[in-house]
């Protein structure tokens, strides 16, 4: 073999060509891998593990409770249950002839993930899913106010002491409580036993409001929402979806409410 083709040997990685330490490491197996994250994904990876944790952390649940807010089909939802009652992740409770799930020790280390989930979700993902989906139209606003502790604005939350009632009219309407206290959040359905601001609203176009689609301060000058009580406004402490100046393509943040104006 002449020089010339020596050297295009080792240049191309042939016989003569020396390998660096760092080449030379085998390539293990992901059993072989020390990896935190990938252990967790092990345990809790499948999707319905941490949603289904997420609304047992609550209170006890029922079967049928738990199909409403999650809408997982019953088979799936019957197994997945009797997966994370074989994990350890939760148990069934007594409820007369019937029985309830709830989470057990266990299941109730996982809330931090979820709501690092959730909150990821809000800050770095939500309006991507309306830019691709459009908006929430169709979302119940029983989940909205559910998941409105994960929307928390912490910034403004913090040393906070405020309850809002919110009275919903029209399909998924209802009554419930929003309370703030330090920066934590909480949400009851039922009337307040002291509510310092009360509002109503027809179900859907709350939700609209809730998530910033509409403006309060528009939907009130409209009549479509009221107002009673204090001067503190919901909408001020949570995380809302940026949305289009009027007639631009260019979205900008929904201008919070500031205390004292109508929302």
């Amino acid at each position: 073999m002449d020089h010339d083709s020596q050297q295009r040997r080792t240049k191309g990685g042939g016989p003569g060509r020396s390998r660096s330490p760092r080449e030379a490491e085998p390539v293990l197996r992901p059993g072989q891998i020390f990896d935190p994250v990938a252990r967790a994904l092990d345990l809790v990876g499948d999707r319905w593990t941490l949603v289904l944790v997420r609304h047992l952390l609550a209170e006890p649940r029922g079967f049928q409770e738990l199909r409403r807010r999650t809408g997982i089909a019953p088979r799936v939802l019957s197994r997945r249950l009797r997966q994370l009652v074989d994990e350890g992740w939760i148990t069934t409770v007594p409820d007369g002839a019937r029985h309830k799930y709830a989470v057990t020790e266990r299941g109730q280390t996982l809330q931090p993930l979820i709501a690092a989930a959730a909150r990821w979700w809000v800050h770095h993902a939500m309006e991507d899913h309306v830019v691709r989906t459009g908006p929430f139209t169709e979302t119940s606003a029983q989940s909205i106010l559910e998941s409105l502790p994960f929307l928390l604005r912490d910034d403004r939350a913090a040393g906070a002491d405020v309850t809002f009632e919110i009275r919903l009219t029209g399909e998924g309407g209802g009554v419930w409580t929003v309370r703030i206290e330090d920066g934590f959040c909480s949400v009851t359905r039922g009337f307040a036993e002291r509510a310092d601001v009360r509002y109503t609203a027809e179900a859907r176009l709350w939700c609209a409001v809730a998530l910033g689609l509409l403006d309060s301060r528009e939907a009130h000058k409209r009549e479509l929402l009221t107002k009673d009580g204090g001067r503190e406004a919901l909408d001020d402490y949570f995380h809302q979806i940026t949305r289009p100046e009027a007639g631009q393509g260019v979205a900008r943040p929904l201008a919070g409410t500031r205390r004292g104006e109508p929302s």
